[in-house]
């Protein structure tokens, strides 16, 4: 799979830390993601509708998201480019389904720990949103500037991780504490 991003067709970068209050040696976000249970990604975000999680024909993991971001709903298939206990890289050509009707998206998901000091560590998770040719063409179609479109995505996608981050960040480390999902946040 291609990344398709360079500046003349991003749509939208996000970028949101929040604190994780664990050892960076007990945390992997690799296992919390590729196992996240469908409920568990329900609490992180009140547009989250629904994950599960698959796999491609060759055997590398997908993650199964589907959302809201703006007026958009999302179906992303995030295969893992990457997948690692400090860093995963997942990249989905995802279906944007709006009032004036269907595309398609690329997008970039980065979620990283770093060390902070030895009980602490800092999740940062990272979006990129990029256009498709099947983007150019719809929003050619509907007379849409890609000013315009890269606008609402960014002023969406920003929302949307500044509400996410700090519940996976945290969900992150219950997992990292406790081995289970389901703590109250």
């Amino acid at each position: 799979m291609e990344i398709l991003q360079t500046p003349e067709n991003a749509l939208s970068q996000s970028e949101v830390t929040a604190i994780i209050n664990a050892p960076i040696e007990k945390v992997n976000i690799a296992d919390w993601l590729l196992n996240l249970p469908d409920a568990e990604y329900q609490r992180c975000s009140t547009k989250h509708i629904g994950a599960a999680i698959s796999s491609t024909f060759d055997g590398q993991p997908v993650s199964l998201n589907v959302e809201t971001i703006g007026d958009a709903l999302m179906v992303q298939h995030y295969v893992a480019l990457v997948h690692q206990p400090d860093y995963c890289r997942m990249l989905s050509i995802s279906d944007a389904i709006s009032p004036a009707g269907r595309t398609k998206v690329q997008v970039l998901w980065e979620l990283r720990a770093k060390r902070i000091d030895d009980n602490t560590c800092e999740y940062i998770n990272t979006i990129h949103a990029t256009a498709t040719p099947e983007f150019f063409e719809f929003i050619n179609e509907h007379h849409v500037s890609l000013e315009k479109a890269h606008a609402a995505r960014q002023l969406a996608s920003e929302e949307h991780n500044r509400e996410e981050t700090p519940l996976f960040a945290k969900s992150i480390e219950n997992k990292a504490l406790t081995g289970k999902y389901n703590q109250p946040f």
